[in-house]
């Protein structure tokens, strides 16, 4: 049986791998003596490993970040396994066993994996110590113990609780992670996420970690001029009616038209990651032309305004605002959510 063809979709996740690569460059360039890396995990932020991956590799980028084991698989057709790092270490004698058969690098963070990766076999690892975050990572008291000493650590790391702020803690966590370094045998040093990277060289030491703004957010204001949007995306309308006075949209009722007016249903909604804390107060557009949104966002779909645009007609496409800068300012969502909570439907697009 021949399986028939996919129709169109009625939603466009567009990524710019252009400015992609141009962000890794920058952000490369602003690491200064050090390399920068690529935190790929989530997917690339809900922006397709397939997409940004190889981007990323042929812009000159040789390490990259994942959380997860079950993330290797997926980056490992576009980069050597040894130049993946798994954050979330080995917490199984399986995490260890897959480790030797791809060949990617646990970041080893706590005692116990330290010695559950002796156990089977030990070799090249990462670690990772924590200086206030309080997450994964080793105690910097535990740094002496024989298990981490006989460790063969490529990369030490430590995470950054508050780069995206003139904190005190950023100068206490730095003077930690350099008091630590000295004790442990290691090749290169990361401390800088994308935030710490704008906090200037001291801080990037030989590999910095960037991840949200590969992706186009803009973490500390050192960074804006910088760094390029890399998501757009677009949604199709499936209809259009006049509403009459006094009818609503939507959940609930809680919008209700004072006036005889034109709206549209739009292909997307809080499944394909438009969630329903973005609704209010915003809008969609179309060759500039604002469209508010009405009502509730339901699952698949939201209902904007036609007022500004009374010709647009079922099957025309609306761009919806994915600027993760301007729309974390506008709503409860961080940028980190904007992407990382972008539906599988529409990063199958």
């Amino acid at each position: 049986m021949i399986d028939p063809e996919l129709p169109p979709p009625t939603l466009r996740l567009a990524v710019d791998t252009a400015a992609l690569a141009a962000n890794w460059r920058a952000l490369d360039a602003l690491s200064g003596r050090g390399r920068a890396g690529a935190a790929v995990k989530a997917d690339c932020y809900g922006l397709g490993v397939e997409t940004c991956v190889p981007a990323l590799r042929d812009a000159g980028c040789e390490t990259f970040f994942v959380a997860h084991w079950g993330e290797v698989a997926p980056v490992m057709p576009y980069v050597r396994g040894g130049e993946i790092a798994v954050l979330h270490g080995v917490s199984t004698e399986a995490d260890c066993a897959y480790a030797r058969a791809t060949g990617a690098v646990p970041v080893i963070c706590s005692l116990e994996q330290a010695e559950r990766w002796r156990a089977n076999g030990g070799g090249r690892c990462h670690l990772m110590i924590d200086t206030g975050i309080n997450r994964l990572g080793l105690a910097p008291d535990e740094v002496g113990d024989s298990r981490i000493s006989a460790l063969d650590v490529d990369i030490l790391l430590s995470h950054l609780a508050s780069a995206d702020e003139d904190s005190p803690m950023n100068l206490r966590q730095l003077d930690a992670f350099r008091a630590v370094a000295a004790r442990i045998a290691h090749r290169r040093a990361s401390l800088a996420n994308s935030a710490g990277i704008g906090l200037g060289e001291t801080f990037t030491f030989d590999l910095t970690r960037p991840g949200l703004a590969l992706y186009g957010g803009i973490p500390r204001p050192e960074l804006a001029g910088v760094i390029r949007s890399v998501a757009q995306v677009e949604a199709m309308i499936l209809q259009t009616r006049k509403l009459s006075a006094g009818e609503s949209v939507g959940y609930n009722a809680t919008f209700t038209a004072t006036s005889a007016m034109p709206v549209a249903t739009v292909s997307i909604g809080y499944a394909d990651g438009f969630l329903r804390s973005r609704g209010p107060g915003n809008a969609f557009y179309h060759d500039g032309r604002r469209l508010p949104l009405l009502g509730k966002v339901s699952m698949d779909m939201v209902v904007v305004d036609l007022s500004n645009a009374p010709d647009l007609a079922a099957g025309d496409w609306l761009q919806v605002p994915w600027d993760i800068n301007d729309t974390a300012q506008q709503s409860t969502l961080s940028a980190y959510e904007m992407l990382t909570v972008i539906g599988r439907r529409l990063r199958g697009c």
